[in-house]
């Protein structure tokens, strides 16, 4: 018996050892999402623009990013500029003010300029939540059908842009 506890911590570090290694070469800063191939949830959200209240059926039958950020976001002020060249070259973005203020975001729009079609509030977050969201900025591809097709957590910028359109058909 005193042999085998002699081994354990060997045992231990072996299997640790094993597992750190499988993880060489893996991104670390993908996180796979459960509604990949799923419907984008149902929700009732508040348009910013105009208050009119958006369902799941509002959104377009067309493939389009849903967008998550908000002003409190760092990341989102780097990411901002590059959704507006989306946008200008037609890429359909919708827009979640994510656990945000309405005058904030009203504010944020008019200075830096809006790239999105529709934007909507989670103010409280449960659409996030329903989402998988774990922070902002936080992007989804959605095909036309209304399925998820593809998550990105972070920044979208020039260099991971080609893969994400990849995804966009």
């Amino acid at each position: 018996m005193r042999k085998l506890l002699f081994f354990l911590p060997l045992a231990a570090f072996l299997i640790l050892a094993v597992v750190f290694y499988l993880q060489i070469g893996k991104d670390a800063q993908y996180m796979p999402s459960a509604l990949v191939g799923k419907k984008v949830p149902d929700f009732t959200l508040v348009s910013l623009q105009d208050d009119f209240v958006y369902m799941h059926d509002d959104l377009p039958n067309t493939p389009y990013l849903i967008n998550f950020w908000g002003t409190w976001c760092p990341a989102c002020h780097i990411e901002h500029p590059f959704l507006i060249e989306l946008a200008n070259a037609g890429v359909p973005i919708i827009g979640i003010d994510y656990k945000d203020e309405k005058a904030l975001a009203e504010q944020w729009l008019e200075q830096k300029g809006n790239p999105y079609q529709v934007i909507l509030m989670d103010e409280m977050g449960s659409f996030g939540v329903d989402m998988g969201v774990t922070g902002a900025p936080e992007t989804f591809v959605v095909d036309g059908s209304g399925m998820i097709v593809y998550r990105h957590q972070g920044v979208i910028n020039a260099e991971n842009w080609p893969e994400i359109k990849g995804y966009m058909k």
